[in-house]
């Protein structure tokens, strides 16, 4: 796709660029070299325009030393009306304000952080703030750290930027920026500017409710054959259906594909049998699970009927896979057991000074017991099937028992009690304590993306101020414990009738969560608001030349892109015409040189917008090809070139070619003017009428020679040939030097 975007600038734009142009030339007639390094600083210097066309120039700005280091910060073309602060900041997008700020807003004049710099004469000059420069220029130097007073740039955005004074402080027009990225970061992570929420914010939403499977207890996705596991129990509200028993659903649509209703009771006669909890998987498909007294089931999608086996002694109270494919761990109440799942032999057996669930861990050789009622868990060897420790449950004795499960990826060991989740690590230490709002009920681990999920119940008890009658689903990261997602309501999801379980698709996609009390599980998909993965960056074209931006981002739904430009500094945007695609494209015209970019991503979730990047243009030269000057075209001559000028046939002449302002042509083949120099085939040399003057087209990219210096007008201007180097200061001072490429000509780019 090819569009325009942006229409010409105003006034005050074509006179920065007149400014700038003037100042190439300005340099060129001193001879001062360009692009001379301006800092000693690791990394390179970058530059950002202002709204009002103050440049900022930060003397690095990627590898920072996150513990903190000097960076050379130095501005001109700022008012000199109005103070500033120049700081490191929270980068909180366009048009609001940086903060906070590392070092806060100086008002001391004794930070190393922060400078003040106001306008010339301002009261505060001297030991507090320093003055504007000539121009409204400055050069200052400020110490940077990753993190300092209430700014984390590991966890936000940040920016090296100027800001008005406190004087001005909802002044936006002094706001320019700079992204900073320290060691390990690269400039502008975290994926773009957020515009309603943080880029990149995960959030699970409810894309379904299946009401297939009665009162759902438990859940188990099976790992092969992807069928979702339920173990229920009947549903009051279905009098006429008795729906206890383990179903089996097509977790895309929630349609069952099998009910196993029917288990082997205390006789071995079969029997309706609730599934109150499953164990786990059966290799290719089925699961193990208990059904109520004392039932070690299996069966699987298809099955008329579950095998099993009826145990002798208390009631079940928790079970899990054993440490063979044959048999399974039991709890009954303070009993730990490891049975045959084929006879419901015990295999061994151990008394626990009380307790009523566990987590085993078979891969790391650990089982620990939860004793909510004592505030106790317990650890069991599962070799010497003995105890080798014992930790207390903070909160004390009697907490409401939640949980306890166990982090397959590193050992953890995550326990709900009450409204907190416990987690311990693999040798028993307490490392975190996760206070929540509702009733920690159950948790799952998706190793693929290093989450924990655990749902919360409200306690359903409304003559507690504390409750709602709606439950929670809160997402952690398993290394650092942070909340990994939004917060989700569950509207009217409480424990009066029974305890929440959940279960996670890998990858975490989808989450399947129960609600006992409603008769019905909520299929919740993940949302992920717009996360820029490729931003555009600076861009720097010849007038003709074609350029292209690209942005990408991703999300959950696929996010959509368009480009937006701001003609007047980032105060205003509009979307460009069409642009809809990763890639803008488009052809460099001086109109747009200062213009400005950005990519704005959106989805269901949020929007996402890059940072906005300059483009500058500058005019043409000719240097491209040793034939880029010297004979554009033949044509039948022009009058207007000089005294004796002729227009050649083009048959022989160079490639390129300049043209003034006036449209008249210099040079072509057999060109001749005056005193008859001659234009050269493949351009190596380019004749411009007059008394004997020549313009060089240069060699392989050159500059070109003056061969002589006559008396000769150049394109009819008046002017004197004195020197090329002067000859083309003064064409683009004058801002009528025009370089057209050959391809250029043949694509109709101008």
């Amino acid at each position: 796709m090819t569009s325009t975007p942006g229409t010409a600038p105003g006034g005050q734009s074509r006179l920065r660029r007149r400014a700038g142009t003037a100042a190439v030339a300005a340099l060129l007639l001193a001879g001062i070299p360009v692009g001379a390094a301006v800092s000693a600083d690791a990394g390179t210097p970058k530059t950002a325009t202002g709204p009002q066309g103050q440049k900022l120039t930060v003397s690095a700005n990627t590898g920072l030393d996150p513990a903190g280091q000097k960076v050379r910060v130095q501005g001109e073309g700022y008012g000199l009306t109005t103070g500033i602060y120049v700081a490191l900041c929270k980068d909180n997008g366009d048009n609001r304000v940086p903060s906070p700020c590392l070092g806060g807003a100086d008002m001391s004049g004794g930070s190393k952080t922060s400078q003040w710099i106001v306008p010339p004469g301002d009261p505060y000059e001297g030991d507090l703030a320093q003055a504007f420069g000539p121009g409204g220029t400055f050069d200052v130097e400020i110490e940077i750290a990753q993190k300092g007073d209430g700014l984390d740039c590991a966890e936000v955005a940040c920016s090296v930027v100027t800001r008005a004074d406190h004087r001005a402080a909802g002044d936006r027009t002094q706001d320019v920026r700079i992204p900073v990225a320290f060691a390990g970061q690269d400039p502008g992570d975290g994926g773009g500017e957020g515009v309603d929420v943080p880029a990149g914010t995960i959030s699970y939403k409810s894309a379904a409710e299946f009401t297939t499977a009665g009162k759902p207890l438990d859940l188990l996705l099976h790992p092969d054959s992807k069928k979702l596991y339920v173990g229920a129990d009947n549903l009051p509200d279905t009098a006429d259906v008795d729906e206890r028993g383990l179903h089996v659903l097509n977790p895309e649509t929630g349609t069952s594909e099998s009910w196993i209703s029917q288990a082997p009771g205390s006789t071995g006669a079969l029997r309706p049998s609730a599934a109150a909890r499953i164990a786990g998987p059966l290799p290719g498909d089925g699961v193990v699970y208990n059904y109520p007294l004392r039932g070690v089931g299996s069966a699987k999608s298809g099955d008329e009927a579950a095998s099993g086996v009826w145990l002798a002694g208390p009631t079940i109270t928790d079970i899990a896979p054993g440490t063979t494919p044959d048999t399974v761990l039991v709890a009954q109440g303070a009993t730990l057991s490891e049975i045959e799942r084929a006879t419901g032999t015990a295999t061994r057996t151990l008394t626990l000074p009380g307790g009523t669930q566990f987590a085993a861990d078979t891969e790391r050789g650990a089982l620990w017991y939860s004793d909510f009622a004592a505030g106790k868990m317990h650890r069991v060897d599962l070799t010497s099937f003995t105890v080798s420790g014992s930790f207390d449950l903070p909160g004390g004795p009697g907490g409401m028992a939640g949980f306890t499960e166990t982090d397959p990826a590193t050992g953890a060991v995550w326990v709900g009690v009450d409204r907190s989740v416990l987690v311990f690590d693999a040798a028993g230490t307490l490392v975190k304590t996760l206070v929540g709002k509702d009733l920690a009920r159950d948790a799952a681990f998706d190793t693929a993306s290093g989450r924990a999920y655990v749902v919360r119940q409200d306690g359903g008890d409304l003559s507690d101020p504390a409750n709602d009658n709606n439950g929670t689903l809160t997402v952690y990261g398993t290394e650092d414990f942070a909340v990994a997602a939004k917060d989700l309501s569950l509207p009217g999801n409480h424990s009066q009738a029974g305890a929440a379980s959940l279960a996670v698709e890998p990858g975490g996609t989808t989450v399947f969560v129960t609600s006992p009390a409603e008769g019905k599980i909520t299929k919740l998909v993940r949302q992920v608001s717009p996360l820029v993965t490729r931003a555009p960056a600076d861009l720097t074209a010849e007038e003709g030349e074609e350029v292209a931006l690209t942005a990408e981002a991703e999300g959950a739904p696929e996010p959509t892109v368009r480009w937006q430009v701001s003609t007047d500094g980032a105060q205003t945007w509009k979307d460009v015409e069409g642009a809809t695609e990763s890639a803008l494209t488009f052809t460099a015209r001086t109109a747009q040189d200062g213009y400005r970019y950005r990519a704005e991503f959106r989805n269901d979730v949020g929007t996402t917008r890059t940072a906005a990047v300059t483009l500058t243009v500058t005019a043409a030269t000719g240097g491209d090809t040793g034939g880029d000057v010297g004979g554009d075209t033949g044509g039948n001559g022009d009058a207007s070139n000089g005294v004796g000028s002729t227009g050649g046939d083009g048959a022989t002449g160079g490639d390129g070619g300049t043209r003034t302002s006036g449209g008249s042509t210099n040079g072509g083949s057999d060109s001749t003017g005056g005193s008859g120099s001659t234009g050269t085939s493949g351009g190596s040399s380019g004749t411009v009428g007059g008394s004997g003057s020549t313009v060089g087209g240069g060699v392989a990219g050159g500059t070109g020679t003056a061969a002589t210096s006559g008396g000769g007008s150049l394109a009819a201007t008046g002017a004197t040939v004195m020197s090329v180097t002067l000859a083309a200061a003064g064409l683009v001072g004058a801002g009528v030097l025009v370089h057209r490429r050959a391809r250029r000509r043949t694509e109709g780019a101008l």
